[in-house]
């Protein structure tokens, strides 16, 4: 359970009770009772229940609703493969001596299940669950794992199995039993040693317990080996105690998993990986010395060392096809990750010029906005002398001439004024407009244009339009610029046509081609789209509808603008001349309809 938390619900204290009264009646009858039938029955009872809760408890960790993550699970699940052997080797020995009530063969055959129920649980520990990998680290760890547990019954049949069906040996076979799994319950001890220092938070804690069960239950089973040597050990004895509490610490170590927030994964350990991958290359490489070692062994039948011979060049072959099946995934991997890198080169290269392009934009930016101010004296000096001009006593036509100087000059210093405020040197206000005026400004400034082109220009202005909350300037460039590029693309005497309406609550303004098709739809027009790359103008253009709360839309085929429609929210009754830097929201400003 997680640290700090002493109340505990009910179905859990009722757990722990259950497993302390089967721990002290252990204890009772091992000091009460005499060795016989009676003690027998119970002791072998006492351990096949704790190892069937034990099993019990563990079985449900491996379900989706307690672990989501899918190394975990099979952690869980392995885990639970090792103590369900556990519990059918009991179930067998209990057939023998409490059903058939007579001695456990020796050698015993299902003594095999006794040794392979740890090889799940070392299969476990080797996939790392506290730490965090990706599914191709888990590929090769489940194929490293492949290894150590080939290995491992490799290692029992070469060294038990030849005694017992080959060349039958009861002392030879009880030796290198007890020698074999003493040996496995070892490392696997080394490996939760390693473990529990690797990790941290609630699989540390884990861990450590695991640590404490898995020592009492070897160091039980090296106390059984020497008394069973001196001729004390009998089912039930004093010496079954230490086994009865790892039992008992399993179950409660199963049952308290959950709680202890094995969630949480460090980050992935490549030499923890690294190691692994070595011991089972180690053990691929130790299976041509056994079989060397079986031919140069003399004292031992020649049976047993052909057996041993046949039984490692076949466990090369399979683990032969294992490594190569490893290196096969490792050569895919490589690739894939070349690949990788090429593709996030190439992203880099991109984002390379892009950071270029933004700085040669930012040093335009600021070289045009110094340049406007230049602009802006030599302007203001031909202004005041067409002003000059027209209070003097001129011919009318020369006064004419001077009119219209004065409307030119006051047009430039207009387009000026909107590109320092696109450049954010010059501020701008906002105010109720009418959108028709602005409009009709703007046809009267271009129409020239347009008729010396063979073309004409028609107004369809829609009546009775509600303001709109924008500056006039900055409107009368984003009109001015938007008719300049539908008027570029006409050809054939066709000329540009202007309506503007409301609807729901938005003013719109379209500028289209006279006489063109409607048949396409329209786009909002996205500066950032890179399939349809958009001016540096129409970039301007964009971000002011933007900042008023509107959008630009445009209907276009094969890159040719057929129609650009400007939408703008329209303004709330009371309105009054409002900075732009001074709205809480520059993009949706004077939005309310």
């Amino acid at each position: 359970m997680v640290a700090g938390s002493f109340c505990l619900p009910l179905r859990d204290r009722l757990w722990i009770v259950l497993l302390a009264a089967l721990a002290a009646c252990q204890i009772v009858v091992s000091l009460l009772l005499k060795q016989g039938q009676t003690l027998t029955n119970i002791s072998d009872l006492i351990q096949g229940a704790l190892l069937l809760i034990a099993t019990a408890a563990f079985v449900p960790n491996c379900l989706r609703s307690r672990t989501s993550v899918r190394r975990t699970r099979h952690f869980w699940i392995l885990m639970s493969a090792g103590m369900c052997l556990w519990t059918i080797y009991q179930g067998i020995w209990i057939s023998f001596e409490v059903v058939r009530r007579q001695e456990v063969p020796d050698p015993f055959l299902g003594d095999i299940v006794l040794f392979l129920h740890l090889v799940p649980m070392m299969a476990a520990l080797a996939l790392l669950p506290h730490l965090g990998e990706d599914d191709r680290d888990e590929r090769l760890r489940i194929l490293d794992f492949a290894l150590l547990l080939i290995w491992w019954v490799f290692l029992y049949v070469y060294t038990v199995i030849p005694w017992q069906t080959v060349y039958v040996d009861e002392l030879a076979y009880s030796t290198k039993l007890n020698v074999t799994y003493l040996t496995e319950k070892l490392v696997m001890l080394v490996a939760l040693v390693f473990l529990t220092y690797d990790a941290q938070g609630g699989w540390r804690y884990f861990y450590a317990n695991l640590l404490g069960a898995s020592a009492l239950y070897a160091s039980s089973s090296y106390v059984a080996i020497y008394a069973i040597a001196h001729g004390e050990y009998y089912s039930g004895s004093v010496y079954d105690i230490p086994l009865i509490f790892s039992m008992a610490w399993m179950a409660a170590l199963g049952n308290f998993a959950p709680r202890f927030h094995t969630v949480e994964v460090r980050p992935s350990q490549p030499l923890l990986g690294i190691w692994i991958t070595r011991l089972g290359m180690l053990a691929l490489f130790s299976l041509p010395c056994l079989a060397i070692y079986a031919q140069l062994k003399a004292d031992s039948p020649p049976v047993v060392r052909d057996f041993r011979s046949v039984l490692s060049l076949f466990t090369m072959i399979v683990m032969g096809a294992l490594v190569f099946l490893r290196q096969k995934l490792l050569g895919i991997e490589l690739a894939s990750l070349l690949e990788r890198s090429r593709s996030s080169f190439e992203d880099l290269k991109t984002l390379q010029s892009q950071l270029i392009q933004s700085e040669k934009l930012a040093s335009l930016g600021q070289l045009v906005g110094g340049a406007a101010h230049e602009i802006n004296n030599p302007l203001t000096a031909m202004l005041g002398y067409s002003d000059l001009l027209n209070l003097s006593t001129l011919p009318p036509a020369e006064r004419t001439l001077a009119d219209r100087i004065a409307s030119q000059v006051r047009h430039t210093r207009t387009l000026v004024a909107s590109l320092l405020t696109f450049v954010r040197q010059a501020p701008a206000k906002l105010s109720g407009i009418d959108i028709n005026s602005i409009v009709q400004t703007a046809m009267r400034l271009i129409g020239p244009q347009i008729e010396a082109q063979g073309g004409q220009v028609e107004l369809q202005l829609g009546s009775s339009l509600p303001p709109v909350l924008a500056d006039s300037n900055q409107f009368l460039h984003v009109c001015l610029h938007l008719a300049g590029q539908i008027s570029n693309q006409t050809d054939g005497g066709r000329g540009l046509s202007v309506r503007t309406w409301t609807e729901d609550g938005r003013v719109s303004v379209e500028f289209s081609r006279t006489g063109a098709a409607a048949d396409h739809p329209f786009d909002v027009l996205d500066r950032s789209t890179k399939a349809r790359p958009v001016s540096l103008s129409l970039g301007a253009c964009c971000r002011i509808v933007e900042e008023h709360g509107g959008l630009i839309l445009t209907q276009q085929n094969e890159a040719v603008c057929h129609s650009f429609r400007v939408e703008l929210p329209a303004a709330q009754k009371s309105t009054r001349p409002l900075p732009l830097q001074a709205r809480p929201n520059s993009a949706v400003a004077g939005s309310g309809n």
